[in-house]
C-alpha cells in the first residue's frame, strides 16, 4: 500500500508487524512522522497502514520484506532511493529468539537467529546509516534485550545476539556522532509483545511481576533516542536488575537469572 508522499520527515520500522514495531509505528505517526514499515506480513502491515493513515492523515508505504535475506535489504534501499524517500530515523526492531537447551535445538533455528538479529541489523544499519552520514543527520535505534547484560541458560544464542547488538551499537553511538548521527540501543525486559510465545518461551511467576505493556517501553526508547543517549533499560524493577549485574559476581547473578527465567 502506497499513500501520497509529503516531505514530513520519514521513520523506517523493522518487524512493523506487531510487538514494538507496530507501537513504534504508533507513536511515531502520533507525532506526525511518515512511515516506512517494513515486515514479512503483508497483511498486517497493510491492515496497520491503513488504520494509521485514516487516524493521523499521514504518509505510510508499506514493504513486504524478508530482512534475514540482505539482498532484500538493498533492494529495499533501492526502492526506496527511487521515491526519493531518504529515512531520517531507523528503529532496528526486527528479531526473533527461541528458548531451550542449545543441543536440543535446530541448528537452522539457531543460525536464523543470528542471521536476522546480528547479519541483517547490521547489514540495514550500514546501508541506511551511509544515506545519514552524506546529510550529516540521522537517528538510529537498535533494539537489543535486557539478557544482553549477561549470558542466560536456555537463552544461549539469543541472549549472545542481544549483546552483539548492544555492543554495535555502544560503539556506533561515538563513531557516528561526528557524522551528525545519534545511536541509542534500547534495552527492555519481558513486555507484553507476543514476542515469547513465538520464541516459545516460558513465563515463570517471576517473570510474570516484571511484564511491562510495549507503550511505556516504546515511549522510553523514542525518549532516549531524541536525548541522545548512549542506551536505555525502562522500568525500575529492570533498571534494578542491571545494577544487580554489575555489582555482583558473574557466577551469583548468572545462577540468579537463570533461575527467575526457567523455574
Amino acid at each position: 500500500m502506497h499513500t501520497k508522499l509529503t516531505n514530513k520527515s520519514w521513520v523506517l520500522i523493522t518487524g512493523a508487524s506487531s510487538g514494538f514495531g507496530e507501537e513504534f509505528a504508533r507513536q511515531y505517526a502520533e507525532r506526525g512522522h511518515s512511515l516506512v514499515l517494513v515486515a514479512r506480513r503483508l497483511d498486517r502491515l497493510q491492515s496497520l497502514a491503513a488504520s494509521l493513515h485514516q487516524q493521523f492523515r499521514i504518509d505510510v508505504v508499506v514493504e513486504q520484506v524478508d530482512l534475514s535475506d540482505v539482498t532484500a535489504i538493498i533492494h529495499l534501499h533501492e526502492r526506496l532511493r527511487e521515491r526519493d524517500i531518504a529515512i531520517d530515523i531507523l528503529i532496528n526492531n526486527a528479531g526473533h529468539g527461541l528458548q531451550g537447551p542449545f543441543l536440543d535445538g535446530q541448528l537452522d533455528a539457531a543460525l536464523a537467529m543470528v542471521q536476522l538479529d546480528i547479519a541483517s541489523l547490521t547489514a540495514i544499519t550500514h546501508i541506511f546509516g551511509q544515506d545519514m552520514r552524506k546529510r550529516r543527520r540521522g537517528r538510529i535505534l537498535l533494539v537489543a534485550s535486557l539478557l544482553a547484560y549477561q549470558g542466560v541458560e536456555n537463552f544461549a544464542v539469543y541472549s549472545a545476539a542481544k549483546a552483539y547488538v548492544l555492543r554495535l551499537g555502544e560503539a556506533l553511538h561515538r563513531e557516528l556522532k561526528r557524522d551528525g548521527i545519534s545511536v541509542t540501543t534500547l534495552c527492555p525486559g519481558i513486555s507484553d509483545t507476543g514476542f515469547a510465545t513465538a520464541a516459545q518461551q516460558k513465563i515463570t511467576p517471576a517473570l510474570k511481576l516484571l511484564i511491562m505493556r510495549p507503550a511505556s517501553v516504546v515511549r522510553a526508547g523514542i525518549h532516549a533516542l531524541q536525548s541522545g543517549l548512549i542506551s536505555v533499560v525502562p522500568g525500575w524493577a529492570n533498571k534494578i536488575s542491571v545494577i544487580f549485574m554489575w555489582a555482583t559476581p558473574r557466577w551469583l547473578h548468572q545462577a540468579i537469572f537463570s533461575r527467575v527465567m526457567n523455574a
